[in-house]
């Protein structure tokens, strides 16, 4: 494959411009499938906060721990894209699983591929978008948003895997439980895109200091590890004087960017396991159901035996099957 690192034009969730970097990776290989090479832009799962964990940097070393099913994409010839999102590769701090940033990333990370010179892309290049976990989050918005936001994509599909669609149920989720570590984070992503939440506020002394410890956090290190064990079975109310998540301002924010309240209008395959220790598993059937509400032609596969980290391989054949049958031109189907 060909590889290019890139920096290129999104939107935040204020709908500032910002610039996010990323990467593009091309097969060498002719093209020899239907029509044109096909596009994924993909959403990264969890990394942390900090800029060496972002994905253009392990992706180069290759130390990226989704490293093989990006592989399996390009194995299929398609170009694949990833996007480091806001904040990780580039100034300031991540705005992890803030979803309405992350959509616009992915989007716009799909846009900036299609147009870089030497891929054999193009603004007619068939899409897919796919990802597992905060990935997961980001392809759920970006579908949503796809219509309104990038009509112009000639977007065929969409594969959510383990997807954080309410962050006020997953946060109840992980409150005391041994990966609480993960709605610390995000209460950090959220108050770097909205300012006005003040989490430091809210801190006791503990708080703060996990606060201060966090900011070039990486989940796949030693200091990561570490990270979620220091915190495993640990209550959100161990880090504040007040909980911030009801009050008005919170509860705002985190209504802004639950999933459910739009409509993809291409075929989405969401996948969950039910064994899931980290993202509850009925927000994400809460969300199928106000999609298939909708009238989303969607396919729901709950994994019977599989937890949050094998629930991503376990999904993996499925996902590529879906996106290569939407590529291929053959008529979605639904179990709604």
């Amino acid at each position: 494959m060909t590889a290019w690192q890139v920096v290129y034009r999104s939107e935040n969730a204020a709908n500032a411009t910002i610039s996010v970097s990323g990467t593009v990776l091309v097969p060498t290989a002719a093209w020899t499938g239907p029509g044109a090479r096909p596009l994924i832009s993909w959403g990264v799962g969890t990394r942390g906060l900090g800029d060496q964990c972002a994905p253009s940097y392990t992706l180069s070393t290759g130390s990226d721990y989704e490293g093989t099913v990006i592989n399996d994409a390009l194995k299929k010839g398609w170009a694949v894209a990833v996007s480091d999102m806001e904040g990780l590769g580039t100034p300031g701090m991540h705005t992890y699983e803030v979803g309405r940033s992350q959509g616009k990333a992915m989007l716009n990370m799909a846009r900036a591929a299609e147009r870089l010179p030497g891929t054999g892309l193009s603004t007619s290049t068939p899409l897919g978008l796919w990802g597992y976990s905060q990935g997961g989050t980001t392809a759920g918005w970006a579908a949503e948003l796809a219509p309104t936001y990038a009509p112009e994509l000639n977007l065929k599909g969409v594969a959510a895997g383990g997807v954080p669609a309410d962050l006020n149920a997953v946060a109840q989720f992980l409150d005391g439980g041994p990966a609480v570590a993960f709605a610390l984070l995000a209460a950090v992503g959220y108050d770097t895109a909205y300012p006005e939440l003040k989490l430091s506020s809210y801190l006791n002394a503990e708080g703060k200091k996990w606060l201060a410890s966090s900011q070039s956090l990486c989940l796949a290190s030693v200091d990561g590890v570490g990270a979620l064990g220091g915190t495993a079975f640990h209550h959100l109310s161990d880090y504040t004087t007040t909980n911030p998540l009801p009050t008005p301002a919170w509860q705002a924010r985190l209504s802004q960017n639950k999933l459910g309240s739009g409509k993809p209008t291409v075929p989405v395959f969401q996948y969950h396991a039910q064994l899931d220790e980290i993202v509850a598993y009925d927000q994400a059937d809460a969300l199928h159901r106000a999609w298939c509400a909708k009238g989303v032609k969607l396919t729901w596969k709950p994994l019977l035996i599989a937890e949050h980290a094998t629930g991503m391989l376990e999904g993996e054949g499925d996902a590529l099957t879906f996106l290569a049958d939407r590529f291929a031109g053959k008529p979605a189907t639904t179990n709604c």
